[in-house]
């Protein structure tokens, strides 16, 4: 899909304010690309790095950032051929055992994942190799999935536009080095209230959960950015989002690296 830019500055803007609108007040909002028929995956990340600096000036701290549609069934069903990305805040990141308001996030979903903290930043032309040097450590973790635009009809540009959809992560208490474990072959079940929901294997993420970094290293590049030193990067996927509702307890056993749990209150 084409990156060129259809919306002027001030439609950008207001798109940002919008969904900033629909998060705090956690309300969803008619399809973007139902209202502005020709705005294409550039215009959505111009709105999603707007809504970001509209979120650092109020406050907020960015912690890293997050990789979407990973798995080729979920680009499929997204008719992209490619990962997207969103920005992860401090006030997002909650640790294992967690009660979390399910009324903070819309339509709530969760996906299994790794989490990989830099220790050191990442360019463009990143190997797969170069992600694992530049790793600090590995946690597993889950991603709490929020759509601050109406489900029914959504494109990539309004996932784009939405923050890929981040909602929040819940991170494991147990962290590895990279050389430490063989990545792909990491698997993880999914319980919702003791019943075996997902389960999945990290290959399932670009055959490697670091090559979804590198991707992000290149995308950000050609948006005049890069990963730092001290990010957080949620890798992508390798479950099926899985719908959670109030009063459900969610665990995720990693085996060798552990059990996130969570209960959404």
């Amino acid at each position: 899909m084409s990156e060129d830019r259809t919306l002027s500055p001030g439609a950008v803007g207001a798109i940002a304010d919008e969904l900033a609108a629909a998060e705090r007040d956690r309300t969803t909002v008619p399809l973007l690309t139902a209202r502005h028929p020709g705005m294409t995956v550039g215009d959505a990340y111009a709105v999603q790095a707007e809504w970001r600096r509209r979120a650092i000036a109020a406050g907020r701290r960015p912690v890293g950032r997050k990789i979407g549609l990973t798995s080729k069934v979920m680009q499929a069903a997204t008719g992209i051929d490619e990962p997207d990305y969103g920005a992860i805040f401090e006030d997002m990141v909650v640790a294992s055992g967690a009660e979390i308001e399910h009324g903070r996030y819309s339509t709530v979903r969760i996906e299994v994942e790794l989490a990989f903290r830099l220790a050191q930043p990442l360019g463009p032309g990143a190997t797969d190799d170069d992600v694992l040097r530049a790793t600090e450590y590995v946690v597993p973790a889950l991603e709490i999935l929020s759509s601050r635009i109406e489900m029914a009809g959504r494109t990539i540009v309004d996932t784009i536009s939405d923050n890929a959809a981040m909602g929040g992560m819940v991170v494991g208490d147990t962290r590895v080095r990279p050389q430490d474990v063989d990545l792909p072959w990491v698997c993880a079940v999914l319980r919702r209230n003791g019943v075996i929901e997902e389960s999945g294997v990290a290959a399932a993420v670009l055959d490697h959960p670091a090559r979804g970094v590198a991707w992000l290293a290149d995308k950000l590049d050609r948006h005049g950015e890069r990963l730092e030193a001290g990010d957080l990067v949620l890798a992508g996927s390798f479950t099926r989002p899985m719908w959670v509702h109030p009063g459900d307890t969610v665990q995720a056993d990693f085996r060798d690296l552990g059990t996130i749990t969570c209960r959404f209150v």
